[in-house]
């Protein structure tokens, strides 16, 4: 199944993407209430599609949304960083995660905005104290997120939360692809362009620390629950790292395509 979020009688619900448009399945936070049943009732009686409808992020407001930052070789190199020895996560607030075709805006200060292809995650049961398997068994299904970073402020301070939380800087889509689609999410080719131009080239088995790794590491300290997403960091080839430096313009469209997945498309605006 491929889901997606829509705006139905002013409130976001989950569909499932069908060739007449989105049959819708459970508002967000009743769907991921109970994900097994409310995935078997879509099965087992689909709703008839809706056209019309506004798209939203299929994900509960209260959704966390952990990031694993220089999660693969090459991007560690490339960012002269050391290669860490557990998962290196920061936080995102659900609140920067927006719908493929929404313009980002660029921060004010910022000489523009670098981007970030990520493979993502969402989970679909509680997991607390986890072990990699029990998490990888654990996932909903799959998309895209794009990490869109405001380097100046990142870089501003240790820490990285103002750099990675600019309004709707979290492009995320176009839909989670459910785990029976994906046998192997290690084996998907991530590529990222700007204006069409390819800008990073790899495949996701590339990655340093896999799904399970990352969320047994913070189910340790925290319970994951469904809804909650996994980002699992980006390969080589980031603005930021380039030289000189690239950055994201108004005007310019950056994509994000991952096979199985789809592609995530997003228009960047002014300050």
């Amino acid at each position: 199944m491929r889901l997606v979020g829509i705006e139905l009688n002013s409130r976001p619900w989950v569909a499932v993407e069908t060739p007449d448009g989105p049959a819708p399945v459970a508002e967000v936070d009743a769907f991921f209430a109970d994900v097994e049943g409310n995935l078997a009732r879509a099965k087992a009686s689909p709703a008839a599609a809706v056209r019309g409808c506004a798209l939203v992020v299929p994900i509960p407001l209260t959704a966390k949304v952990l990031c694993a930052g220089l999660n693969y070789v090459n991007h560690i190199a490339e960012s002269k960083r050391q290669r860490p020895t557990a998962p290196d996560i920061f936080a995102r607030w659900r609140t920067t995660l927006v719908t493929g075709c929404t313009e980002v805006p660029i921060p004010t200060g910022e000489p523009g905005l670098d981007w970030e292809g990520e493979l993502a995650a969402v989970i679909g049961r509680p997991l607390k104290n986890a072990t990699p398997e029990e998490v990888e068994d654990a996932v909903l299904g799959y998309t895209i997120l794009n990490d869109l970073s405001a380097r100046k402020h990142q870089r501003a301070s240790v820490q990285w939360c103002v750099g990675k939380n600019a309004d709707k800087s979290a492009p995320f889509g176009p839909a989670i692809v459910t785990r029976d689609e994906i046998p192997d999410p290690y084996a998907l080719r991530l590529e990222t362009r700007v204006d069409g131009v390819v800008m990073q080239s790899e495949r996701t088995g590339e990655m340093l620390f896999r799904i399970g790794q990352i969320g047994a590491f913070a189910s340790e300290t925290m319970t994951l629950q469904p809804g909650d997403v996994i980002a699992t960091g980006t390969p080589a080839g980031v603005g930021a790292a380039r030289n000189p430096p690239v950055f994201l313009q108004q005007g310019q469209v950056v994509e994000i395509e991952i096979e199985k997945i789809g592609r995530l498309s997003t228009p960047i605006g002014g300050q």
